[in-house]
């Protein structure tokens, strides 16, 4: 089986994995961070400029695919402290509207790239 798969043009992978895969139907997007950018420098930024950096990547991956947010049917988010669910909510709210996909939200020990949240979805193709 060959896998289709997309590549944002902005943002990089931090280990061998492909930015989403097609699944016919379901695209598969993999979790994104704020430090997944073609440009980043290594400077760090507070938990909403890395959740809407996250969205940001997602969305560039997604119009690779041809699709939207609209499409989205599941989410995981992983945060590094729930300290931050309510600041990346206020963020992620801003993306969905109702009726919101499913969603998991974990606190997880850390994340790549010395990153607060993660962010991936699964999408529904229309």
């Amino acid at each position: 089986m060959t896998r289709k798969t997309y590549t944002g043009k902005t943002i990089t992978s931090s280990g061998p994995y492909s930015h989403a895969v097609d699944a016919g139907d379901y695209v598969f997007f993999s979790g994104q961070t704020a430090y997944n950018a073609k440009d980043y420098n290594g400077e760090t930024c507070d938990i909403t400029t890395q959740t809407k950096r996250c969205f940001a990547h997602l969305e560039d991956v997604m119009e690779e695919a041809g699709v939207s947010f609209d499409d989205v049917i599941k989410v995981n988010v992983y945060l590094t402290g729930m300290t931050h669910f309510n600041d990346m909510n206020n963020v992620y709210q801003t993306y969905f509207h109702t009726p919101f996909p499913a969603r998991t939200c974990v606190a997880v020990y850390e994340l790549p790239l010395g990153a607060d949240v993660e962010i991936e979805c699964v999408v529904k193709r229309p």
